[in-house]
């Protein structure tokens, strides 16, 4: 995988597999929901216990996962995760207790915190920027958003069968792709010497579980509101105690200059409400379909096909809209797109017909076209070799916590608008993911009024290219040299002189 030929592009297909595995396994699992209630006799508390596992395991380790695979080896974490998600997925089919399946669904969640960002970190080092990168980030992030998609429909084919089908279908595949993996997918890119932050992953793990257990709970907004008020504390209280751990230590789990990225952060806040939006409005579809509607989880699969046409678009046609638009704006026009879906379903009615719907949820297939892969590409592109597995920790971490938000404030919100009208309540909850994707929009859209006028450092870039075009007995002694970026690469990094670092000012 040292080029982009035919081992890397067949690689490639191995790590799109790995990430269509996880989104397929979310999405299955939540269509088998009420079979797995029925056959374990499950109460309500553990059946949401269930699917909270998995985001405790995948949100609060996925930083440490991004981290791991930067020091101990991209295709070595890759494999070893891809065969503990195997295991456990297997052990959640075998499952005859409510505790047993919540057990393997935690241990799934935290394998595939391990594996998301090494299996894209490997993807970016194997690709170098331009072209090539820009096509397979497109592939790999067309994949994985497929597997959402696409997961709802087999689990409405599997479910009848029998719901352990939802949890032996993944080891199938995880199997398949080990094999394939050995062979074809090999180490590449930079594997950082040094060792793990302990103490920053073990802060950094629990602050994030705790927010995001914080998160699950204002589904039930009355439930005991001082303990939801002191988990959020103790999840914050651990987060600052991790920032001043980083300052401090000579190898941080996290290097802080890497959040001083302006455009990795404004990526990092658009996947968040891009895909908070998108499993909220996930959620109230499931909620109109099959409680408001009576349709039956196949039916309520089908229905979200129509969505899945990113799978075929977003390699070809995202690629082609980022060299000539360049990434801010396509993510923008999806961020609008995904609002006008959105704004749609607001007007859902007890008698609307699938011809009504489709074209909001063709819409809807057009925001992910443009928004998945041109938000991994940000998210990455600036990061050091040596730190694309904390690139894409970070990214996945956003992704993770942005869907639990997202189900989460919509839930709060369909409740609290309950004793008014059930389709009501689904209008009002629907604010919730408008919402966001516009503000979304709006953030997106400052980074490109950032672009579109001369900064600090973009005055300072050029000042540090025209120190070095000068002779080099014309330069004083203790300069730093700053290297000017490309110019169609719309940014420009600053030199620090002091900690010889650079960060991408802008986009």
């Amino acid at each position: 995988m040292t080029s982009t030929g035919v081992r890397a592009w067949a690689a490639l297909l191995v790590l799109c597999g790995a990430i269509f595995l996880e989104g397929i396994d979310i999405a299955m699992l939540n269509v088998a929901l009420p079979a797995i209630r029925t056959d374990l006799g499950l109460s309500t508390a553990m059946l949401s216990g269930v699917v909270s596992a998995y985001v405790l395991g995948y949100g609060g380790f996925m930083l440490v996962g991004g981290r791991a695979a930067d020091l101990f080896g991209r295709r070595r974490m890759f494999l070893l995760w891809l065969v503990v998600f195997l295991v456990f997925s297997g052990l959640g089919g075998l499952a005859t207790e409510g505790w047993m399946l919540l057990a393997a669904r935690f241990v799934t969640g935290v394998a595939a915190a391990f594996l998301a960002p090494a299996g894209l970190s490997l993807v970016t080092a194997a690709f170098p920027e331009g072209p090539a990168r820009t096509r397979a980030l497109s592939i790999y992030a067309a994949t994985g958003a497929g597997g959402f998609t696409l997961g709802l429909v087999a689990g409405g084919l599997l479910t009848p069968l029998g719901w352990r089908w939802v949890f032996f279908a993944p080891v199938a595949m995880s199997a398949l792709l080990l094999i394939a993996a050995v062979p074809l997918v090999k180490e590449v890119g930079v594997t950082e010497r040094g060792r793990l932050d302990l103490p920053g992953g073990l802060l950094v793990t629990g602050a994030m579980s705790a927010l995001v257990y914080g998160v699950v709970r204002l589904e039930h907004p009355s439930a005991s509101p001082a303990l939801t008020a002191a988990v959020f504390a103790a999840g914050l209280l651990m987060l600052a105690a991790f920032v001043a751990v980083e300052r401090r230590v000579k190898e941080p789990l996290v290097r802080l200059g890497v959040l001083r990225s302006a455009p990795l952060l404004r990526a990092n806040v658009g996947a968040l409400l891009f895909m908070g939006a998108f499993g909220g409005f996930q959620f109230l579809l499931t909620l109109y379909l099959q409680e408001l509607r009576g349709w039956s989880a196949l039916q309520t699969g089908l229905t979200m096909l129509v969505a899945g046409v990113d799978v075929i678009l977003a390699p070809v046609l995202t690629p082609r809209l980022v060299t000539r638009y360049g990434v801010p704006r396509v993510i923008l026009a999806a961020m609008f797109l995904a609002a006008a879906c959105y704004a749609i379903f607001l007007r859902a009615s007890m008698d609307w017909t699938y011809a009504a719907m489709a074209p909001g949820l063709f819409l809807l297939g057009l925001a992910f076209t443009l928004a998945y892969g041109p938000l991994t590409m940000a998210a990455t592109e600036n990061a050091r070799p040596s730190e694309q597995g904390l690139a894409g920790g970070l990214f996945y971490t956003s992704i993770q916590f942005g869907m639990a938000l997202g189900i989460s404030l919509v839930t709060a919100v369909n409740v609290a608008a309950l004793s008014t009208d059930p389709l009501k309540a689904i209008h009002i909850a629907m604010l919730v993911p408008l919402g966001a994707a516009l503000l979304g929009a709006t953030i997106t859209a400052t980074g490109l009024r950032r672009a579109a006028r001369p900064s600090a450092s973009d005055t300072l870039a050029s000042d540090a290219a025209a120190a070095n075009a000068a002779p080099a007995n014309a330069a004083p002694a203790n300069a730093a040299p700053a290297d000017a970026a490309p110019a169609n690469a719309g940014a420009a990094d600053a030199g620090a002189a002091d900690a010889g670092e650079a960060y991408a000012a802008t986009r």
